[in-house]
């Protein structure tokens, strides 16, 4: 996965229909805090939802899924993603930043890991909606601190949205899109203005934006990457770090929103630290050595091999696999368009038949995974069979647009014999290669042009190495000549960022109410946008069009039908080579932790959710 897009995506916890005639959310007391000018119509809820009721009422005193009173202390280590970095500053463009940046600074709303589309009070403690829906008025609680000391005002949050609108991420820039304004009307209320034509997400964006302190950027520069520890104001502070090798978050004694009901139960670690391994097999050695103690497996390999060493045998190591209740998303080989050698569907079409998934998952994955399908696998926003009629009405006006194999059964991986080498496929791929205008020239394939067709697959880890070489060795029967290319990730955030690669592997995740990350992962502007998410450089305009629809989309039953149009459309384009997923979470950990029986729809929240156990933490050090 792309490291920004944890940051950016997962803040739009909820999305707010703007077409919806009841504000969601349960009116505050009546006599508390009216409208200060009486304004006619506007109304006040104390979290914004989408498509339905707020599942929790105003006074709730804590998420479902936490525990309240949850021992607090101890640390908890794992791998960062990432190799390396070189920038405190993950909110721009520039530099590698480090893994955890969003522990440091709170926002307006928060997010629950129990609802797909639901924000409720943080910084504000109520908001205010006008009758058209263009102007949200949000009431701060005053005791809002940035970490100094320092009181966090409305000032401060229209600084925020207004230089992350003008100089943040282009994600973050793209989420802001239909910010007009925001301006401070007291210490404590902050009037946010939408632009005309405002998306279904765009209030619900703005209030899960970080809040940046005014007075600390008046003496730094908010554009520049750098070292230095910025000013925050979340539960979590920048500790000891060594640029490269780790970065460690101190959890703040006296953190001002400790006790509210989006927060009870959590932030129980005193450390949260993060360690940077070349390789990811030297970081699963620091696992079992005990410097790591809480390690995910990423690979099925590892999970069924990988654990037999004394920890484990004598229970100090424990393996969960905990149900992934999530969408998996979807992971895979994507093709750069913008190279010419990708320009025609058939010859990636082509490409796919040499990926033999029934060979890899009974020969490396342990029978574990499942192969992915549809950009919208395991929902019910998955195409199936033809299009219905509800989906015909949206496609006929798009038929001159789109392939006509879209108004057929939607495209499926082929199934493969399972030999590793299956001759029908690769002759299915050698058709597509001549239909394509493909020549074979002694051992090399050639484009129309003359062109060989090679390329490389871009990596930062050799996680993907096992797999990359069966497929190549398709490839190469086929006159093929792919390579593998790997580089630190400091490179390699760079090259994405400017999409100078051939094909890349990724996973996207994608919400249960989809919006604005298909206009991130799919969207035309997005594919041209250094930074952007379109690593394939989708430029469709009928899958412009579709999104467009899913973003303005009226109702859930609404938005099933558009996603399942626009599932089609994708997988008529042969836009990557799907890979697989895994129903669930293969996590190992040294036995010092405890953690709520209740597990959260959305995500494990480990780092959140999860605390230190003194005592099991005494009975594995007496093992030892």
């Amino acid at each position: 996965m792309h490291p920004f897009a944890q940051l950016t995506l997962t803040r739009r916890a909820a999305l707010l229909s703007a077409a919806a005639l009841p504000l969601f959310g349960l009116p505050l007391r009546a006599g508390q805090d009216l409208p200060s000018a009486e304004e006619k119509g506007w109304r006040k809820t104390y979290g914004l939802s989408s498509f339905g009721e707020l599942n929790l009422p105003e006074n709730f005193p804590n998420f479902p899924y936490a525990k309240p009173g949850a021992p607090r202390g101890g640390q908890l280590i794992m791998e960062a993603v990432a190799t390396s970095y070189d920038s405190l500053n993950g909110l721009i463009l520039q530099g590698n930043p480090a893994t955890g940046l969003s522990l440091i600074n709170d926002s307006l709303m928060a997010g629950s890991l129990d609802e797909d589309n639901a924000l409720y009070g943080l910084v504000a403690r109520a908001v205010e909606i006008s009758p058209d829906r263009r102007q949200y008025r949000f009431h701060l609680r005053p005791e809002a601190r940035f970490h100094d000391g320092s009181p966090l005002t409305a000032k401060d949050v229209a600084f925020s949205l207004l230089i992350l609108r003008e100089k943040g991420h282009p994600l973050i820039r793209q989420l802001l899109r239909d910010l007009e304004n925001a301006v401070a009307e007291a210490d404590d209320v902050v009037l946010v203005s939408l632009r005309e034509g405002f998306g279904r997400d765009s209030i619900l964006n703005i209030a899960g934006q970080p809040i940046l302190s005014e007075a600390y950027y008046k003496a730094h520069s908010f554009e520049r990457s750098g070292m230095e520890p910025p000013l925050g104001s979340g539960a979590y502070k920048i500790g000891a770090f060594e640029q490269g090798r780790y970065i460690a978050y101190d959890r703040v004694p006296d953190y001002w929103a400790k006790d509210l009901p989006v927060n009870v139960g959590q932030n129980n670690f005193d450390r949260i630290r993060y360690d940077y391994f070349g390789e990811r097999a030297v970081g699963f050695e620091a696992f079992k050595s005990g410097t790591v103690n809480l390690h995910e497996s990423a690979t099925a390999s590892e999970w069924a091999t990988g654990y037999d060493f004394p920890a484990v045998r004598d229970g100090r190591v424990v393996k969960m696999e905990i149900p992934d209740r999530r969408s998996p998303g979807f992971q895979g080989f994507f093709f750069n368009l913008r190279r010419p050698i990708f320009k025609d569907p058939r010859v990636r079409e082509a490409l796919g038949c040499c990926l033999d998934f029934e060979w890899d998952n009974r020969n490396l994955f342990y029978g574990a995974y499942k192969r992915t399908v549809s950009y919208f696998e395991n929902t019910d926003m998955k195409a199936e069979g033809l299009p219905s009629p509800e989906e015909l009405a949206i496609l006929e006006p798009l038929r001159a647009k789109v392939p006509a194999d879209v108004f057929g059964p939607p495209f499926i991986p082929p199934v493969s014999d399972g030999s590793g080498q299956d001759r029908a496929l690769l002759q299915r791929a050698n058709t597509l290669l001549k239909e394509a205008g493909c020549r074979r020239e002694g051992s090399q394939l050639l484009l129309p042009d003359g062109t060989p067709l090679t390329f490389e697959v871009l990596e930062f880890s050799n996680a993907f190495d096992k797999v990359v070489q069966p497929m190549f060795k398709n490839m190469k029967l086929l006159g093929i000549d792919p390579r593998l290319r790997a580089v630190d990730s400091a490179q390699y955030k760079q090259r994405i960022d400017n999409f100078d690669f051939d094909v890349v592997i990724d996973r996207k995740m994608v919400g249960g109410v989809p919006g604005d990350e298909l206009l991130a992962y799919f969207g035309s502007q997005s594919g041209k946008t250094p930074g952007g998410l379109n690593l394939a450089g989708i430029d469709d305009s009928a899958v412009d069009i579709l999104i467009d629809k899913a973003l303005k989309a009226q109702s859930r039953a609404e938005l099933v039908v558009v996603c399942r149009v626009l599932d089609r459309v994708l997988r008529s384009g042969h836009y990557w080579i799907p890979n697989w997923f895994s129903p669930n979470r293969r996590i190992a950990a040294w036995d010092v932790f405890g953690r709520p029986e209740a597990v959260p729809k959305l995500d494990l929240g480990i780092s959140s959710l999860w605390w230190w156990d003194a005592e099991k933490a005494a009975a594995v050090k007496a093992k030892s």
